[in-house]
């Protein structure tokens, strides 16, 4: 199987990156979902928190343990969003969602590792400037999710560790130009030599 795609899912709206990620996992592409807390979704919180209360309401009569299950966390709640796109009770659409994987944060072992963005999905480009919009992470903190601190202190952590890792990385590219530099005009009087002989 190809690499998996890594996408970031900050600043996305969840509807438009679920198309996206949807397609994707039914074209045979492993997909993993990061940061989904930072999901945006358009229109007010008042009005998706009232959504999504009267989705909690949503129950089997003879024995609740059959279904629906309304999960709280942001990484599940955009999962179900994703699965609402995919004909999952067939063998595509079940080994299709097999493929997906999404948490909240970065996990440590996909911290170094390059993540993409769905552009058309982008809240900045899909949504109306001046549109109402909310965050998945404080609605599932509402309805009952409990690791929004936990998350959140993380990736406090996380962000600075990265930013140190990120001023070491330019140090060593800027020394590296230097270095390669300084032996470029060591080598510029041989350079020269060599082209007078034909050789480039």
């Amino acid at each position: 199987m190809s690499r998996p795609i890594i996408i970031d899912a900050s600043g996305h709206l969840m509807g438009r990156l679920s198309t996206v990620v949807a397609k994707s996992l039914l074209n045979g592409n492993k997909v993993i979902v990061l940061r989904a807390e930072e999901i945006n979704i358009s229109g007010t919180f008042y009005r998706a928190k009232l959504k999504y209360l009267r989705f909690l309401k949503k129950r089997c009569n003879v024995n609740p343990a059959r279904g629906p299950f309304h999960h709280r966390a942001p990484s599940k709640i955009f999962e179900r969003a994703v699965r609402g796109m995919i004909p999952y009770k067939t063998t595509r659409g079940r080994q299709a969602m097999k493929r997906l994987r999404a948490y909240e944060g970065v996990p440590p072992k996909y911290q170094r590792m390059t993540k993409q963005i769905a552009p058309r999905a982008l809240r900045a480009v899909a949504l109306k400037p001046g549109r109402k919009y909310c965050k998945v992470g404080r609605l599932s903190h509402e309805v009952g999710w409990k690791y929004q601190n936990v998350t959140a202190t993380l990736e406090a952590k996380r962000k600075v560790k990265a930013a140190v890792a990120y001023r070491n990385k330019k140090h060593i590219m800027k020394m590296k130009e230097e270095e390669k530099k300084h032996y470029a005009k060591k080598m510029e009087p041989y350079q020269r030599v060599i082209e007078s002989y034909g050789f480039k």
